[in-house]
């Protein structure tokens, strides 16, 4: 385990030396007189191909889930319908009736756990990942001499679309030179890291 780990730090080192030199090639330097740089972390998350991939595991096991909670509501319909076979306070209506509190309990208790399962899995997915762009644009920064990072959103506003301009208008920052953008780099970075790390977790 701690030969794999090490193969994935010096593959991100390797790959953070070269995501550096091409910051270094354009982004603005300190000799130039900027320390500040952008990067739109939102892209990153909606157009990574291996956090994409991860975020479609969650998606595809809550589909599954679905169905099966889908067949098991059916189930539960069929079973309450039996009641109306029965008479009402008859010991087959009461055992019945039973039945079918007990199954509906069941059916809450595991729709329940299994939501807060898949959203705490989206959630380390989002935390994991946000740590390794942190760490990217730190090693990035420090390289370039950048001593300030800022968050931006890329996103063209829609007129057509009401959110995309509210998000368009409320943007903190309304100009940037291109060559301040670390967002490529960083996206780059982290998808090699994520590639070693899935390769490293299949041997």
């Amino acid at each position: 385990m701690q030969i794999r780990r090490q193969s994935i730090i010096t593959l991100g080192l390797m790959v953070f030396t070269t995501m550096a030199t091409a910051v270094n090639s354009s982004t603005a330097s300190a000799e130039e007189g900027h320390k500040v740089a952008v990067i739109d972390v939102a892209y990153i998350f909606k157009n990574n191909e291996a956090i994409k991939g991860q975020v479609s595991s969650v998606e595809e096991s809550l589909k599954n889930f679905e169905t099966e909670m889908k067949t098991k509501r059916a189930e539960l319909q069929q079973e309450a319908a039996k009641l109306k076979t029965f008479s009402v306070g008859s010991p087959d209506y009461e055992n019945q009736s039973q039945k079918v509190a007990l199954l509906e309990s069941k059916l809450r208790t595991d729709m329940a756990r299994k939501r807060k399962e898949l959203a705490d899995a989206e959630a380390a997915i989002y935390y994991k990942n946000y740590k390794l762009i942190a760490e990217a644009v730190g090693k990035i920064a420090e390289a370039n001499n950048i001593a300030v990072v800022f968050r931006y959103n890329s996103e063209d506003m829609n007129l057509e679309k009401g959110e995309s301009v509210i998000r368009g208008v409320m943007k903190n920052i309304v100009y940037h030179d291109s060559r301040l953008d670390m967002t490529e780099p960083v996206n780059s970075y982290l998808s090699k890291v994520l590639v070693a790390q899935g390769a490293a977790s299949r041997r």
